[in-house]
């Protein structure tokens, strides 16, 4: 039977005609008859002419669907050069806690903190409510404390599974997190410095208005490219 490396089962992506091949358990799999691959890429997700086994392994159906399909040959992975840094994989060797991809753990948080603020600080301008404006504060200390953890498994992440190529969305997402925690430690100790001056609405309270507004804003686009690189769109 014939042998496939990456390179060759590449040429087998479903795309302009070709046959849509996939690899799963070092077998070489044609489901180029099945209407879930007939754009080359399966759940806008999964593309074929590549390796499949650990995503079939986390799909939510088993993986005998695939023996309703030929099998047309035998995959030989290459060996893989060590991509990750010495110091760092040792590290995961030692914490397998960091095997088990943390970003997605700990992302959530400084989103959360990083776009109540403008929110509550927002309420307490309309309703005069004082816990609303400590609840703002709050939640801006909060985001500084859970950045820097996001930040690193970031970069964590980019290693492990993109091995940290160069790529534009995560220059931005890298660029724009360091902007957001400046933003936000700044923005954070000018408000404990002035105390209760922007208890009533004037041009302090216009300024840290906007720069609440500001830090929602930059970690949405945070979010949007993160989102794009975990869930990307199909391009027509």
């Amino acid at each position: 039977m014939k042998e496939f490396d990456e390179e060759a089962l590449s040429q087998h992506d479903g795309k302009d005609g070709r046959p849509c091949y996939i690899a799963h358990g070092g077998r070489v799999i044609d489901v180029s008859a099945s209407k879930l691959w007939k754009t080359g890429t399966h759940m806008k997700r999964h593309p074929a002419g590549t390796d499949l086994t650990s995503a079939i392994g986390a799909a939510p159906h088993q993986t005998d669907v695939l023996d309703k399909f030929p099998q047309v040959g035998i995959f030989k992975k290459k060996a893989a050069e060590p991509f990750l840094p010495a110091p760092l994989a040792s590290l995961m060797e030692r914490v397998p806690f960091l095997q088990r991809h943390p970003h997605p753990m700990v992302v959530h948080f400084p989103m959360v903190f990083s776009m109540m603020p403008f929110l509550f600080y927002l309420l307490y301008l309309v309703t005069g409510e004082r816990s609303f404006e400590v609840t703002a504060l709050h939640c801006l200390g909060a985001g500084i404390l859970f950045i820097p953890p996001a930040i690193a498994t970031g970069f964590l992440t980019w290693w492990v599974n993109y091995q940290a190529k160069p790529m534009k969305p995560v220059r931005i997402k890298i660029y724009a997190s360091f902007i957001l925690l400046a933003a936000t430690v700044a923005t954070f100790l000018w408000r404990i410095l002035s105390g209760n001056a922007f208890a009533a609405w004037g041009d302090e309270s216009r300024i840290y208005l906007f720069l609440l507004f500001a830090i929602a804003a930059l970690v949405s686009v945070i979010g949007f490219f993160g989102g794009g690189l975990t869930f990307p769109t199909e391009k027509k």
